[in-house]
């Protein structure tokens, strides 16, 4: 009887403290431990560049499966963006393999198709791989009919395919998931929506197991936030709540990318204009819909020729005790694929 009574003890306590700090900010102290496991001060270099080094890329997103890792990234040739497929074995040197998300004729996302895939695990540490639902792998992609660089009106479409690794076409779906013209979009949102990353939430925080978080802009202000849905099926989508969960009422903040630490949630994500430049930054949540944003070095900037114009849009993963934080940089060679590291692995 007394072992049941301090199982219970202990139960409730644990609810207790977990409770207590959902939905409360995340403490200096927090913040700046988050800060020293995620910094990546050694810049490693340009890792990716497309084949053809006329067209920008963009967007990483790095999974692993098979003992391989693979990157789908985007390319922009002047029509619209595409959805390529690169591989490695050691998260340093890449090789494209191929085209996953094509143009269309008479679609609604005919010139614009930039994918990036669902479902990758947010453990800190832990395997990159890339979860099934209703045995398919699924991505959602910003897509629209107008030509050009994110031209006309943006929506989020869904993609899904029997194979991760495999280059071929994925299956697109007719309509959009999200539009800035569904009658529930918000103010923030109503104009054109930008990248959206999708993640399993297993404890329900929003009472969903599927979350997506997505930068958009609205009529009513040129800046871009980082706004939130939540699904049952990855097929249909509820807005949640009615302000951005990340937005500085000025310039960029977008593409989140959100990775697990014990009880915490870390969201990397960029930031542009509302300081000099474009470069990396972080947030952190106990319940994936309230943030603290970090206020201090940014995690990447512009410091190289390569990167010089602009350094933003993450990918970060912990592997083998090193932080490998990839991100989009422009300057003197181009729009490419670069790496900053925990660790000076140019030694």
């Amino acid at each position: 009887m007394k072992s049941h009574f301090l199982t219970l003890l202990v139960l409730t306590f644990s609810f207790s403290t977990e409770a207590q700090t959902l939905g409360k900010p995340v403490s200096s102290q927090v913040m700046e431990e988050v800060y020293e496991k995620v910094k990546t001060p050694f810049k490693y270099g340009i890792v990716f560049q497309h084949p053809d080094t006329t067209k920008m890329i963009d967007s990483p997103t790095i999974f692993r499966e098979n003992g391989l890792w693979y990157m789908t990234y985007i390319v922009f040739d002047g029509q619209g963006y595409e959805t390529w497929l690169a591989l490695s074995e050691n998260l340093l040197h890449w090789e494209s393999k191929g085209k996953i998300l094509s143009f269309t004729e008479g679609t609604w996302d005919a010139n614009q198709k930039a994918g990036y895939p669902a479902l990758v695990k947010t453990e800190w540490g832990g395997n990159y791989e890339v979860e099934k639902f209703q045995d398919r792998y699924w991505m959602t992609y910003l897509g629209g009919s107008s030509s050009g660089y994110e031209a006309g009106t943006l929506k989020v479409g869904l993609a899904s395919s029997p194979s991760l690794t495999e280059v071929r076409h994925w299956n697109t779906a007719h309509e959009p998931l999200l539009s800035p013209e569904d009658g529930d979009a918000r103010w923030f949102e109503n104009k054109t929506i930008y990248k959206s990353y999708v993640i399993r939430d297993r404890d329900l925080h929003t009472g969903y197991p599927f979350v997506m978080y997505y930068n958009a802009k609205g009529d009513t202000a040129e800046y871009e936030s980082i706004a939130m849905a939540v699904s049952e099926d990855l097929k249909t989508w509820k807005r949640y709540g009615k302000n951005p969960v990340i937005t500085k009422h000025q310039g960029i903040c977008g593409d989140a990318q959100i990775v697990k630490m014990g009880n915490l949630y870390v969201m990397f994500y960029f930031g542009a204009f509302w300081k000099t430049g474009a470069f990396e930054r972080f947030a952190v949540s106990y319940d994936l819909v309230h943030w603290t944003d970090w206020e201090g070095a940014d995690l990447v900037a512009s410091s190289e020729p390569y990167d010089r114009q602009y350094a933003h849009k993450p990918w970060v993963i912990k592997w083998k005790g090193i932080v490998y934080h990839f991100y989009n940089a422009v300057g003197d060679r181009g729009r490419v694929i670069a790496l900053a590291t925990s660790e000076d692995l140019r030694k």
